[in-house]
C-alpha cells in the first residue's frame, strides 16, 4: 500500500471557491494531487486514508465526470461514500436545501460535495452543517476542482504555469469552469486571453484582469493553452446562437485557427464536448496536442487531494 503523508493544514475549512484559496493553498493541494498520480496508475489504488469517515455526494445537476470522479476520489482513500439520488429525494417533493442540510446533518457526514443550480447555494448548505463542504459547481460562479484539474494537467505538461499565454473560449457568459480558471490562472501568474461572441462575454469581464477577443484567431495569437467550453444550453433562457454552424465557423475549434497559436499548444475541453460544434472531432483525439483524456485521468487526483485534505 502506498505511503502517503500526515494531514495537511489549509487555511479554509470548505472548498467554496478559488477566490477563498490563498496560493500557498493552492500549491499545497496541486502538490497533494501529484502523489495520487502514480497511485492511479498502480494496480492497488486503494488507500485507507478516510477509513471511518463519511463523504456525501449531493448533485442536484447532472453529472457524469465530476461526480463518479468524486465517487471514485472517496472510494480509493478508503471513505464510505454515499452519493444522493436527487430524482427520487425528499428534494425533488419541495424540501428545501436548509432541511436537506439539516438532515444531512443529523447523520454526521464528515464531507459533503455539492453540486447545484443556484450560485452561491454551496455557501448556504456550509452555514448549515457541521462537516467540510466541497463545491462541485454552483451555477454561473465557480467549480473550483475543475480549475484545479485543469492547472496540473498545465503542469503535467509544461511543468509551469507562469509566464503561459492561455485562451480560454466559448460561452463564457454562463460558464463556472471559465470563472474559476481566470481566477486560478491568474493567482498563478498566466496571461489569460478570452474569445467569446458579445452576447456570450459576461459584462464584467473587463473587471477580471484578461485580454477581450472576439476574433478567434486574434485571439488565439501565440497561446501555449487553448481550453475550449461547452455551451451551456440549459441556461440560456432565449436563443444566444443564429445556428450550431455558424457557432462553428467562428468559435469552433479547427485546424485552421489553431495555426495562430503556438506550435506546441495544447488543447483542453472540461467535456461533456459538443464535436463539431465547439472543436474539430480530429483536434479533440489527437494525441500530440488534445489533453482531455488526462484531464479526466488527473481528476481523481486533484480529488482525492482535496477530500484528504478538507476531510482531516
Amino acid at each position: 500500500m502506498a505511503k502517503i503523508d500526515k494531514a495537511i493544514k489549509i487555511s479554509q475549512k470548505n472548498l467554496l471557491g478559488i477566490q477563498d484559496l490563498s496560493i500557498k493553498d493552492i500549491n499545497v493541494i496541486l502538490d497533494e494531487a501529484k502523489t495520487f498520480i502514480s497511485l492511479n496508475k498502480s494496480k492497488n489504488k486503494k488507500l485507507d486514508i478516510l477509513r471511518g469517515k463519511t463523504q456525501i455526494n449531493l448533485f442536484f445537476e447532472p453529472s457524469t465526470r465530476t461526480q463518479s470522479s468524486f465517487e471514485l476520489a472517496g472510494k480509493r482513500l478508503g471513505a464510505d461514500v454515499m452519493s444522493m439520488n436527487i430524482t427520487n429525494s425528499a428534494i425533488k417533493k419541495g424540501e428545501t436545501l436548509v432541511d436537506t442540510a439539516m438532515t444531512l446533518n443529523a447523520m454526521h457526514p464528515d464531507i459533503i460535495v455539492i453540486r447545484h443550480q443556484d450560485s452561491g447555494a454551496c455557501n448556504l448548505l456550509s452555514q448549515k452543517v457541521n462537516c467540510a463542504v466541497l463545491n462541485a459547481g454552483d451555477g454561473r460562479r465557480e467549480h473550483p476542482t475543475q480549475a484545479l484539474l485543469d492547472a496540473l494537467t498545465i503542469i503535467d505538461r509544461k511543468k509551469k504555469i507562469q509566464g503561459l499565454r492561455i485562451a480560454i473560449c466559448g460561452d463564457i457568459l454562463h460558464s463556472r469552469v471559465a470563472r474559476s480558471n481566470i481566477y486560478l490562472l491568474n493567482m498563478l501568474g498566466a496571461e489569460v486571453n478570452i474569445i467569446a461572441p458579445t452576447n456570450l462575454m459576461p459584462k464584467d469581464i473587463d473587471r477580471l484582469g484578461v485580454n477581450v477577443f472576439s476574433d478567434m484567431k486574434k485571439g488565439l495569437k501565440d497561446c501555449d493553452i487553448v481550453m475550449m467550453l461547452r455551451l451551456q444550453n440549459e441556461r440560456m433562457s432565449s436563443s444566444f446562437l443564429s445556428s450550431n454552424r455558424e457557432y462553428y465557423e467562428y468559435y469552433g475549434l479547427t485546424p485552421d485557427k489553431l495555426n495562430f497559436a503556438k506550435e506546441d499548444a495544447l488543447i483542453m475541453h472540461p467535456g461533456p464536448m459538443n464535436r463539431g460544434i465547439e472543436i474539430d472531432t480530429k483536434l479533440a483525439d489527437d494525441i500530440n496536442k488534445s489533453v482531455i483524456k488526462e484531464q479526466v485521468e488527473l481528476g481523481v487526483a486533484v480529488r482525492m487531494a482535496c477530500l484528504k485534505i478538507f476531510c482531516e
